[in-house]
């Protein structure tokens, strides 16, 4: 089955032009010109991956986002101002799974899509253990749902990745260009800010338990430990 995807922009030319772009690798695409729009859709259509541009008319994209997280976690890769790296950091602190800013390479949106797509479907099939146990942690691998303390914790598919990936390399030190390229599905990028932002919406998330720390090595990258006792 074709992957869908919703693009929310106000441009129509631009929706219409990525569209076409798009599905000429298979993408099927939908558009909305408003944030509510966008929200209709996808509460009422399968979306494998919303494209969110950040100024919209009416509620902004920053607003559509806090929305969408409310009742899905289908990954979202915002459309930023280049440079503004407040709109970035917004976005992820959101949970955004991923940014670009404009304007950009069709090619690199078109990787960065696929990059997302393939990630969220790996962890899908990866899937072989019903849940596994760290301490006061238990991670559901079907349902893709984290506990805390018998605690429902609100993880964004990326959030839970990072922790997957963290959790499977218990007490061990994963560079960021490790867990950009494993996790983001492409090269650390100088400045960029992503895999701090969601290393610290993981840590806000996990209450800032002491029995459960995300450890930061100063220019080397994470660690994360568990009191299992």
């Amino acid at each position: 089955m074709n992957k869908q995807i919703l693009i929310i922009e106000d441009d129509l030319s631009l929706s219409e032009l990525l569209a076409e772009y798009l599905s000429t690798d298979g993408l099927v695409c939908d558009t909305a010109e408003t944030g509510l729009i966008g929200i209709e859709k996808l509460k009422s259509q399968h979306i494998d991956l919303v494209l969110l541009d950040v100024m919209l008319p009416g509620i902004d994209g920053f607003e559509t986002l806090k929305r969408i997280r409310q009742f899905s976690k289908t990954p979202v890769l915002m459309l930023t101002a280049r440079g503004d790296d407040f709109d970035r950091i917004l976005g992820l602190e959101l949970g955004a799974d991923d940014y670009l800013p404009k304007p950009f390479n069709h090619r690199e949106l078109l990787a960065r899509i696929k990059a997302i797509l393939r990630r969220f479907e790996y962890a899908n099939e990866q899937s072989t253990q019903t849940s596994s146990q760290i301490g006061k942690l238990v991670i559901n691998h079907n349902s893709h749902s984290v506990q805390l303390d018998e605690q429902e914790i609100e993880l964004t598919g990326t959030e839970y990745q990072f922790l997957v990936y963290l959790a499977n390399h218990l007490g061990k030190l994963i560079s960021k260009e490790a867990l950009s390229k494993e996790i983001l599905g492409r090269e650390l990028m100088q400045f960029d800010r992503s895999i701090d932002m969601h290393i610290s919406n993981l840590r806000k998330k996990l209450k800032n338990d002491p029995n459960i720390q995300i450890k930061t090595v100063r220019g080397a990258g994470y660690r994360l430990l568990v009191d299992a006792s």
